[in-house]
């Protein structure tokens, strides 16, 4: 382990282009910059196999939506994170990122499901903003003095909502409740985290379920909670 002061900020992104993972990411750096982070960039998960660097690293940043993962990748990455590296993201990015992996989906505490669309299917126009619905993010009552939270009131958007398959382990900082329009086969609607919290041995998580896209992450409200909660993941 290195005895530099200087924090290292691991930025791993990829996946599918939709979210844009280079766009999305690279708008934070100078943000860790400013906080003093070293910050790496890496279009592929086998710096997780680096067990030296991984030991150093204080807070990995991760946009990686729907790929896959090798193994030792996901063991090096778990194991990182119980021994205090942190590990933050948003929406698919961090939420659905390792499909194949049960072991990472332990490790988030939260998995992607489905987005509603806003319409009957013949009335939707055929593109990605289908899925753009109206919705509030409702801060948790009992969590509005959580340093990622403090001082933000609900608040909405009009972006992709998620549903997410999640646990009881998770410290929800945030929902969003998805309605049971008639063109949706659910009967009731279904309250799922938005925001949530996660310590693993050492390690914390941070996962925001808004950040589609660039200007979704650039809303006041959503950027301020994704760089709280990188701040407090990080070791």
């Amino acid at each position: 382990m290195t005895t530099s002061k200087t924090k290292r900020a691991l930025i791993v992104r990829g996946g599918w282009d939709g979210h844009q993972p280079v766009e999305t990411t690279d708008s934070f750096i100078p943000f860790l910059t400013e906080h003093g982070y070293d910050v790496r960039v890496e279009d592929e998960t086998t710096v997780y196999t680096d067990t030296d660097y991984m030991a150093d690293v204080a807070v990995v940043v991760q946009t990686n939506t729907m790929n896959t993962i090798a193994g030792d990748e996901l063991r090096g990455l778990i194991a990182a994170v119980g021994n205090g590296t942190g590990l933050a993201g948003w929406h698919g990015g961090i939420a659905d990122s390792y499909r194949n992996s049960s072991d990472y989906l332990q490790l988030i505490g939260g998995q992607f499901a489905t987005h509603p669309a806003k319409a009957a299917p013949d009335e939707l126009a055929g593109d990605a903003t289908d899925n753009f619905v109206r919705h509030t993010i409702d801060i948790v009552p009992e969590q509005a003095d959580h340093p990622i939270v403090a001082g933000i009131s609900d608040f909405e958007l009009t972006t992709e909502q998620y549903w997410v398959l999640s646990d009881e382990y998770n410290d929800v900082l945030a929902t969003t409740t998805l309605a049971a329009p008639d063109h949706h086969p659910w009967h009731r609607p279904v309250t799922c985290p938005a925001v949530w919290t996660r310590q693993w041995g050492a390690g914390r998580i941070f996962v925001s379920t808004p950040g589609h896209s660039l200007d979704v992450v650039n809303d006041p409200n959503v950027r301020t909670i994704i760089e709280r909660g990188i701040l407090w993941a990080s070791r």
